[in-house]
């Protein structure tokens, strides 16, 4: 049996933090335990989400 956590938040980073510092973070905290993780990551700015790939508000 498996039980799972939806989580549904934002995280406030500095202005010099990238994303994937937080992300590699995070995921390096869930494999620390011996969990897994399923989803996605989106970053926001100013209340507007960015697609990474391109650098630009979508």
């Amino acid at each position: 049996m498996t039980k799972e956590i939806e989580i549904q938040g934002c995280i406030e980073i500095p202005p010099d933090v990238s994303s994937d510092e937080v992300i590699d973070k995070f995921i390096a905290f869930i494999e620390a335990n011996g969990w897994y993780f399923g989803g996605g990551f989106r970053t926001v700015v100013d209340g507007e989400y960015i697609d990474d790939e391109k650098d630009e508000r979508i």
